[in-house]
């Protein structure tokens, strides 16, 4: 893969100075919804009317005008900003471009077209952009550029330098867009964040690995443009934000689920060192031996793999090669955004519903963007050492309310995934069957529940063990947590993706039938500010949430209580550690 025109840049030497804003934090126990207003406006309507079209003047591009966030009024949002010029033509699967400057103000009050994605009507293939939500006493405009040459802009000592979230959207690597409203900033922002969204190429736009591309690479690899767009989108960041009011020296990564495997790629790569100060993973974390993690967008494909089954789709496209295929329209490439691998044809797995094959275009192990495993980089440490926030949902990877067992499909399936691995008395004695469907569908969800927290608690373990064995001394912090909340009417449960909402504060973005209960959990996005601004999510108003240590099995409960519970008994952990010792790491 080319290096393309986003080199490596040294992290802004600025002192942390932590904002020290009053939050406001909702009570529970009040049960009532929040009601969110902002600083009454000027009597002067020219003044008005500036506050309520802001502008912001980006180094070396241009200006843009954003507005005022039509869900809470003391929050600017800006949209649809190139982070990156269009990826077409010569620059389909290469690193970006930098984008054009532009003369007149540009406007910043509409998102920019979704990424090619099959189902999806009003995209584009120049789709390169992000979106700003930043309160609206930020300090607008108040920088100077980096004298010490960088492309960057500083933040003057009497600016407000508010922590920046950047949040990486899921789709296995296939779908999604910054523009969805469940991604909407202005509830973070109100809190006193700057939040960033971005879009990023998908499927096979995104993630084409084949001989020709590597050969043609400085680096003799290929495949991960997706991943370079969101670290193109970091520069960005780190370069622009405090043009925003914000703080380029305190900058978290966060996104859910593809989301989170980019995180933790992110963490992972070399070309992402230093462009964020700490990670948010939401249904994140797999134990690298775990065998579901095939089935999710923490997978990845060697690269030698992904170049055969590059070779592969580029024929089933009726051309011959790279350039043939650039000249295609981009809806060539809709068709099989979705096409899956065969990680589990053949495997004891193959007819467990809940082992998913992944989609075919997603991350490649490839050296370079991607240097190892999982595995080895957690054991060592080499890889950028941030503190963590990770965790699960209770309805998620294999378990839901109603998994539709009875105790022959259980049994059966059980014995032949546990037992191909010596295991089945052992899993049986710990997950029994029982006599009813009820009883069968209760254990697989026990099993399932059990390993998702496990796991990353396991992880948690070992990211902290791995880091303090590169740097001896170090304090490197992890926050795990099991979302356990049921969204109204719907009958999935606690289910994937259930928690965004509430974590991001943001219950007025989408139409559910939100009640009292629910306004109140979302004060839960209380410990997400206090992370994001101070690497730990306590706060006045909030129960008190551990950090994971290797010595206390326990998580924090998120969602139909705030508490701290148990990741399992130790009989289970043990066992989940001999069944994970069973299998292949990532």
């Amino acid at each position: 893969m080319g290096r393309g025109l986003y080199p490596h840049c040294m992290v802004l030497a600025i002192s942390k100075n932590i904002y020290s804003g009053r939050l406001v934090l909702l009570k529970r126990a009040a049960a009532v919804e929040p009601t969110l207003t902002s600083t009454p406006p000027s009597t002067d309507t020219s003044s008005v009317a500036l506050a309520d079209s802001p502008t912001v003047s980006i180094n070396h591009y241009g200006t843009v005008r954003g507005n005022r966030s039509s869900y809470i009024n003391s929050v600017y949002n800006f949209k649809g900003i190139p982070y990156a010029g269009a990826p077409t033509g010569a620059y389909r699967w290469k690193h970006p471009p930098h984008p054009a400057v532009w003369n007149d103000t540009r406007d910043a009050t509409t998102f920019s077209p979704a990424c090619p994605q099959p189902g999806v009507a009003n995209y584009s293939e120049d789709c390169l952009y992000l979106n700003v939500w930043t309160p609206d006493n930020a300090t607008l405009n108040d920088y100077y550029a980096d004298p010490s040459g960088g492309a960057g802009v500083l933040p003057y000592p009497n600016a407000t330098i508010y922590p920046v979230y950047v949040w990486i959207y899921g789709g296995r690597f296939a779908g999604g867009a910054s523009s969805d409203p469940l991604y909407d900033g202005a509830g973070l922002a109100a809190k006193g964040v700057v939040v960033i969204t971005m879009n990023y190429r998908l499927g096979a736009l995104g993630f084409l690995a084949h001989p020709e591309l590597s050969a043609n690479s400085s680096s003799g690899t290929s495949g991960n443009y997706g991943l370079v767009d969101q670290q193109a989108s970091l520069h960005w960041t780190i370069e622009n934000c405090a043009a925003f009011g914000g703080d380029p020296t305190r900058i978290t990564i966060g996104g859910q689920p593809a989301g989170a495997a980019s995180v933790i790629e992110h963490l992972n790569s070399p070309l992402a060192d230093g462009l964020f100060t700490q990670a948010i993973a939401e249904s994140g974390v797999r134990y690298p031996s775990d065998p579901l993690v095939g089935s999710l967008a923490e997978s990845y494909r060697q690269l030698s793999e992904a170049e055969a089954q590059g070779t592969a789709y580029i024929e089933s496209l009726n051309v011959s090669s790279i350039n043939e295929a650039r000249d295609l329209p981009v809806e060539a490439f809709l068709s099989s955004g979705m096409m899956s691998d065969t990680t589990y044809v053949g495997t004891v797995f193959e007819n467990n519903s809940n082992y998913m094959e992944p989609p075919l275009f997603r991350p490649v192990l490839d050296g370079y963007v991607l240097p190892a495993t999982y595995a080895s980089l957690l054991a060592s440490g080499n890889h950028s050492i941030v503190p963590v926030l990770t965790g699960n949902n209770k309805d998620e990877s294999g378990a839901s309310p109603d998994p539709g067992l009875n105790v022959s499909s259980y049994t059966s399936t059980s014995e032949l995934d546990f037992g191909s691995v010596g295991l089945a008395d052992e899993y049986f004695a710990l997950y029994p069957a029982g006599n009813t469907s009820a009883s069968a569908n209760n254990a697989s969800n026990a099993f399932y529940r059990d390993q998702s927290r496990t796991g990353t608690w396991l992880w948690a373990n070992e990211y902290v063990s791995g880091s303090q064995n590169f740097f001896a001394n170090g304090n490197f912090t992890t926050y795990t947590y099991y979302w356990t909340h049921a969204p109204p009417n719907q009958t999935r449960g606690a289910y994937h993706m259930s928690e965004i909402n509430y974590a991001f504060n943001n219950l007025y973005a989408t139409d559910s039938p939100w009640t009292a209960e629910d306004y109140a959990i979302a004060e839960m996005s209380s410990y997400w500010a206090n992370y994001i601004r101070s690497e730990n999510p306590n706060g006045k108003g909030l129960a008190t949430w551990p950090a994971n240590s290797a010595s206390s099995a326990v998580t924090m409960e998120l969602g139909d209580a705030f508490e701290v519970v148990e990741v399992a008994n130790s009989s289970n952990i043990a066992f989940m550690k001999e069944w994970f010792s069973k299998w292949p790491v990532y």
